[in-house]
């Protein structure tokens, strides 16, 4: 689905929402909606949507990460894995 096809104004929204939500499932392509013709929301199908929230955590971990790199709180690989495994008992 093109993007211009995919911009719509709210008033499309209001007429036609069992139509936009079956859209959204089965492209899972946000739709832009507008009002007065200025957009001023995205309505995208909840698949998408879990997963774009999944995405930005990951993202912000790894930032997390490399700050954490950055200022030196670090550990050296053997004594992390020699940590673990004092901390986890044999089955």
């Amino acid at each position: 689905m093109k993007l211009s096809e995919r911009i719509k104004p709210i008033s499309y929204l209001k007429a036609n929402a069992a139509e936009v939500i079956q859209k959204l499932g089965e492209h899972q392509q946000p739709f832009i909606i507008t009002v007065n013709g200025e957009a001023k929301a995205v309505l995208q199908d909840i698949d998408s949507y879990e997963e774009m929230q999944e995405s930005i955590a990951m993202l912000k971990a790894l930032l997390a990460t490399g700050e954490r790199v950055k200022q030196g709180d670090v550990q050296a690989i053997d004594e992390a894995f020699t940590e673990i495994r004092s901390r986890v008992k044999p089955a």
